[in-house]
């Protein structure tokens, strides 16, 4: 399994593990550093921030191992213990590894509405992975705690970290945590990858980017795929609305069967040769096709 880390150092960036060009759109001298899963975990990205009183990180990874192997990365690169954790969203990338950072003495956090949304997205997620991925993948739902409602400003390893709580996008509820000019998004952003796009809301999903994009960021941090800058925003953007008019199209032609969903796509695959993650596009596109199709059905009206 090749798993990969990266430090942004004083002076240049430090590989850990395997041999592996560093993430764009982070700087030397920053404190910022990225752990990489194995493509069987589906190449989840998790960060870290270190700080005068420890290393946050950011995303608790899909499985248990993975979870470790980040504590241990940060410990190898940094010489400091992971004091505390943020979930950006309600996806078992994203959150099951809590139990893991929790048994190693970290605080876990995220929001209420995040929060909310875990036990469900759980079940789901344990049914269609667990046995696959078992003993490595949680039998319980993660239990990170609630830092609150709303946006605020968490004081956590002598760091001041902004946490947005943002609403639907590929979730039902988002948080892009921002420290200094560097905002970490979570998978509103696949870099290099397609998106994962399961709840079929572009809409909302595009109203997030906008929210993104007035955080001013100069470093972009995706939940999948390299950093780079505000341009992976934009590229986002593009992408999906790009998918969109794919889909409305099929939609205002007639109600549409499997195989219009399979000829989406494959057209959509060719379209983006080179991102990854082709499979992501047949978990979306029903949710995508029900929801055009119903918009096509309300413009009849």
């Amino acid at each position: 399994m090749q798993r990969r880390t990266f430090l942004l150092g004083a002076s240049a960036f430090a590989t850990l593990a395997c041999a592996s060009a560093p993430a764009p759109g982070t700087t030397a001298g920053s404190s910022v550093g990225r752990y990489t899963s194995s493509p069987w975990s589906f190449s989840t990205a998790s960060y870290w921030i270190e700080g005068p009183g420890g290393v946050v990180v950011i995303d608790t990874q899909f499985l248990a191992s993975e979870a470790r192997a980040v504590i241990d990365a940060v410990r190898r690169a940094t010489g400091k213990q992971v004091v505390a954790a943020v979930v950006l969203h309600a996806n078992p990338d994203k959150f099951n590894g809590t139990a893991t950072f929790t048994r190693h003495g970290a605080r876990v956090l995220t929001s209420a509405s995040v929060r909310d949304q875990i036990p469900a997205v759980h079940a789901q997620r344990l049914a269609a992975f667990g046995e696959r991925y078992a003993p490595d993948f949680p039998l319980a739902p993660a239990q990170p705690e609630v830092f609150g409602h709303a946006t605020t400003t968490l004081e956590l390893a002598g760091l001041s970290l902004r946490a947005h709580v943002l609403g639907p996008g590929c979730g039902r509820s988002h948080v892009a945590l921002q420290w200094r000019d560097h905002v970490f998004v979570g998978d509103l952003v696949a870099s290099g990858a397609h998106a994962w796009m399961e709840l079929g809301l572009l809409d909302e999903w595009l109203t997030r980017l906008d929210e993104l994009e007035a955080m001013a960021p100069a470093h972009v941090h995706p939940g999948r795929g390299p950093s780079g800058g505000p341009e992976l925003i934009a590229m986002q953007r593009v992408y999906l609305r790009d998918v969109s008019e794919r889909v409305q199209r099929v939609a205002k032609a007639g109600p549409p069967g499997e195989h219009a969903a399979r000829q989406l796509v494959a057209e959509i695959t060719a379209a983006y040769p080179t991102h990854r993650f082709p499979v992501f596009l047949e978990v979306a596109m029903p949710a995508l096709l029900r929801r055009a199709t119903d918009t096509a059905r309300r413009g009849a009206a």
